[in-house]
């Protein structure tokens, strides 16, 4: 069994910042990319930032790229997600992605979700 649970969700006001964890769990070899994922209503889920395992290189959105910073740690099976200069599109529900190496193939796994508010 591999868990991916998120937690940092909240109501923030537009200009403020959160910080987003993702924490892996259970039988896991190794992990290849990571990443947060966003859903606003109505709208499809769509990529916020990624990050590699060994060169933790990164890939964002254009509407979150200097915003947003996206990190991991590889010892705790960790990826966050800082978010900074918040604004009302932001507002969504925030999805953890891992490729879990598990009996040497790479599975795609997801969190249940956080929502994030912005409002004024």
């Amino acid at each position: 069994q591999v868990q991916l649970v998120e937690s940092g969700g909240d109501l923030v006001q537009p200009g403020g910042s959160l910080r987003l964890s993702c924490a892996a769990s259970g039988s896991i070899f190794g992990i290849n990319a990571m990443g947060w994922y966003r859903q606003a209503p109505g709208k499809e889920r769509e990529l916020v930032a990624t990050i590699t395992n060994l060169a933790g290189s990164t890939n964002y959105a254009n509407s979150v790229k200097g915003r947003f910073t996206i990190s991991r740690n590889n010892a705790k099976n960790m990826v966050y997600l800082q978010m900074n200069s918040l604004k009302p599109e932001d507002t969504a529900v925030y999805y953890c992605n891992a490729q879990i190496i598990r009996y040497g193939k790479p599975y795609d796994y997801w969190g249940q979700g956080t929502q994030v508010t912005v409002f004024s």
